[in-house]
């Protein structure tokens, strides 16, 4: 629809003023036609009102919806920001726990429990490849003594120095782990007693050279006994470990810091 033109809404509006026009018969329908414009034009600026309106609330209402999207996203991001820290906190701990739960507070190294799963994978494996495997006991000296002259402090000093002794001592394929109080257990992997022998007489030697300090000007000397025991294909391992323990029991007899084997 072409919009009249200003001029020529003036002009009809002239037309239908001017006096010499009063009696024409074309008046009444051109001041009805008039009439009919005005209320269309009036009607149609009501629906642009109204449509304009429209067209600004369904624009702020797209631009509200997309604040509050954005704003959801931005939260989800959050969210899933801390789950991941949760999750990675939860991952650190879990490996924290099952460190602790492996590993003796006192030496670092593995404890009963991680010594009895090792025992158990490696004696698997010695059976059913035909391996050699050999197991070594070893307890300190009079530690007894140690603990009641010098405190429990020096003790704990002692299984820590031991604990330094074996791991610098052992190949870094064996296994070692305090098995209870001052008795450790040293599992060796595809090893048979001859092959332990030269392993067995480093290892008391370098014991040997460890000195626990008392105070600034005292030290005393670590020493420890060892029984040694190689696995009997069909044994139960807890076989060889009992083996293991009377060669160390056969050890003090003998006079401490030495070895002994358990016959095969």
């Amino acid at each position: 629809m072409t919009k009249p033109q200003p001029k020529l809404l003036q002009h009809v509006e002239e037309l239908l003023q001017d006096a010499a026009h009063q009696d024409s018969p074309l008046r009444e329908p051109l001041a009805q036609l008039y009439q009919h414009h005005l209320e269309q034009q009036e009607k149609l600026e009501r629906l642009i009102t109204i449509a304009d309106g429209y067209q600004q609330s369904a624009h702020e209402d797209l631009h509200l919806t997309r604040e509050q999207l954005e704003q959801q996203i931005r939260r989800q991001q959050k969210l899933s920001r801390i789950a991941d820290r949760y999750q990675a906190l939860l991952r650190e701990r879990n490996l924290a726990l099952r460190a602790a739960s492996s590993v003796d507070p006192l030496t670092g190294l593995a404890n009963r429990r991680r010594l009895n799963e090792q025992l158990e994978q490696w004696h698997a494996t010695a059976e059913r490849h035909q391996r050699a495997l050999t197991l070594a006991m070893l307890d300190i000296d009079r530690f007894k003594s140690v603990n009641d002259s010098f405190g429990h402090g020096t003790g704990d000093k002692a299984l820590e120095l031991l604990a330094g002794g074996l791991q610098e001592s052992l190949r870094a394929s064996d296994i070692c782990g305090r098995w209870g109080g001052e008795e450790f257990l040293l599992l060796l992997p595809e090893t048979s007693l001859t092959q332990a022998t030269p392993l067995m007489e480093r290892l008391c030697q370098h014991l040997r050279q460890l000195q626990i300090p008392v105070d600034d000007d005292r030290h005393i000397a670590l020493t420890a006994s060892v029984g040694v025991a190689e696995h009997r294909p069909g044994d139960a391992i807890d076989a060889t470990i009992k083996r293991a323990d009377q060669a160390l029991m056969e050890a003090k007899h003998q006079g401490r810091d030495r070895w002994s084997a358990a016959p095969a």
